[in-house]
């Protein structure tokens, strides 16, 4: 379903005041809920958007580790929407399908400089994206980006941490539906040396049956920058899948371990679509999020597990 109403913001102010909060020393973050203590130490931003900051409700408190606050884009405080009795999510989604302007849903945080406060992304060995996901409306989205109406964009973005180098596109570690040889499929795409190549690794299923239409999926992927090894799981149960690229895009051969992510800080997070700081559209998701966590290291299959019974909606 596309959005229809739109929220009126000042989204160059948030944006600042966004990377003002993530770029300053992190505060003392609140105890995160419904994780498995195995993942907490490792736990380096998590929101579960029943933290909006303090007297700006378009932005939400990071309950992980680093304190990195993020900014709900174009919507702001609207994005918050009750589902279930008691719990919040956050609503994205496309706005304005044939105009191509800058008005889509989505959530991050980007600096051109980096993101200090997401420092355990820098040099990384492995990584790990996960979260609650529920279809809401048709993807992918038409692309606004083009004269033709019956265009649509060839992904659709879930979230993911951005390379040191990123325009608000390119990234590190990346959870999303994307076109494969012409098949839409759910992805973990993941990059090792800012500017290089990625390696994607697909899910065999199709990805409407691993996400159907209004119905809450957990979903994680996870990076092994080191060994080259990656993984999807639903639900707590790995995925089936197969690597998309040949040969040794993350140029691990001939080289000795450990194999580490470039030595900078990521420019940011972007959730529900690409460029959070809101130059571009790209990869709308029209769907709602909740518990989205992002941690330092891979998790293993049984923590998968644990993690999704301990945080069942």
């Amino acid at each position: 379903m596309l959005l229809r109403s739109r929220v009126t913001a000042a989204t160059a102010l948030l944006g600042a005041s966004v990377v003002a909060a993530s770029l300053a020393a992190p505060a003392q973050a609140s105890p995160a809920p419904g994780v498995a203590p195995s993942l907490k130490n490792n736990l380096v931003s998590y929101y579960d958007f029943e933290h909006p900051v303090r007297g700006d409700a378009a932005q939400e408190r990071d309950l992980g580790r680093s304190g990195t606050t993020i900014g709900l884009v174009n919507g702001g405080a609207a994005m918050r929407v009750r589902d279930g009795a008691r719990r919040h999510a956050i609503q994205l989604g496309q706005v304005n399908p044939s105009t191509a302007g800058n008005d889509d849903w989505k959530a991050g945080v980007y600096s051109a400089t980096g993101v200090p406060s997401l420092h355990a992304f820098n040099a990384a060995r492995s990584a790990t994206v996960a979260g609650w996901f529920k279809m809401t409306g048709t993807n992918p989205s038409p692309n606004s980006g083009t004269a033709n109406p019956d265009d649509v964009y060839n992904a659709v973005g879930l979230i993911g941490v951005l390379t040191g180098d990123s325009d608000g596109h390119a990234v590190r570690a990346l959870l999303e539906i994307i076109d494969v040889s012409g098949t839409l499929r759910l992805v973990a795409l993941g990059r090792r040396i800012d500017g290089g190549s990625s390696q994607t690794f697909a899910a065999n299923a199709d990805w409407r049956t691993l996400l159907p239409q209004n119905t809450w999926v957990h979903l994680a992927a996870t990076f092994d920058y080191d060994t080259g090894k990656m993984a999807l799981y639903k639900d707590g149960e790995p995925l089936d899948g197969f690597y998309t690229v040949s040969g040794d895009p993350w140029k691990l051969q001939g080289t000795p371990s450990p194999h580490l992510t470039s030595a900078t800080d990521p420019r940011g997070i972007k959730i529900g679509g690409s460029f959070p700081q809101n130059t571009r559209e790209a990869n709308p998701c029209n769907c709602r999020m909740d518990g989205l966590m992002f941690l330092d290291r891979a998790i293993t299959p049984d923590e998968a597990r644990l993690q999704y019974r301990i945080a069942k909606r």
